[in-house]
């Protein structure tokens, strides 16, 4: 799906913590417990493009080629509940996502094949990592649908970031709100930084730029 690249490219430009800071002002929920880099420094920011997992039923079916669909920049979001007894990703999937240019994926349950994702050093978030395959286990029920990651809605073409600190699911409809509402957080604790380089204690320089009030919703 395609999102603004200016857009993208500021989000880039922010942490995690700042734009979780902003969401919180905003009150709206966007951070993804317990979900980890399997590659360690990879940073992204893209448009969510969804796939959904359910256990597998009497009948068995194939492997979801959903990636096929997928395009250069999108970041693939997998609501496999959690689920940590059976991965939903492996190395032919990182193969085709290197190839196809992917910003990224994020995954609510674990991933197999790790040697081979840390060799391309393929951006990806995960619960954790298994090799026993999903084949026969779960099934793709939905592709491009809302989701749940981590008991967070993911609506397709919502934006992904994801850095050291975690994975947020920003909603498109308010990310332009939330870009405005993270700069001037950004811009406040460099301010703060300042003023205690210039000399100031550090309670003196939040009382000043009022750091207390930044991330909490106004009144």
């Amino acid at each position: 799906m395609k999102v603004k690249k200016e857009l993208l490219d500021a989000f880039m430009k922010l942490s995690t913590p700042t734009v979780s800071d902003a969401m919180d002002k905003l009150g709206i929920r966007g951070g993804c417990e317990g979900l980890m880099p399997v590659v360690p420094g990879k940073k992204f920011v893209g448009p969510a493009f969804t796939v959904k997992f359910i256990p597998v039923g009497t009948v068995k079916t194939k492997a979801g080629d959903f990636i096929d669909e997928a395009e250069e920049g999108d970041v693939i979001v997998i609501d496999n509940a959690g689920r940590t007894w059976c991965t939903v990703w492996g190395d032919i999937l990182t193969y085709v996502a290197v190839k196809k240019k992917l910003a990224g994926t994020v995954i609510d349950g674990v991933c197999r094949d790790v040697d081979g994702i840390r060799e391309l050093g393929y951006p990806m978030y995960t619960k954790g990592n298994f090799m026993v395959t999903g084949k026969d286990r779960v099934t793709m029920e939905t592709m491009n649908q809302p989701i749940s990651i981590c008991d967070i809605q993911v609506k397709p073409g919502d934006l992904i970031m994801c850095d050291q600190s975690g994975v947020l699911i920003i909603p498109l409809d308010k990310a332009e709100q939330i870009l405005k509402t993270a700069v001037i957080i950004e811009k406040t604790e460099e301010k703060i930084i300042q003023e205690v380089k210039n000399g100031s204690k550090l309670i003196e320089a939040r009382q000043k730029l009022k750091y207390d009030t930044l991330q909490r919703p106004e009144e």
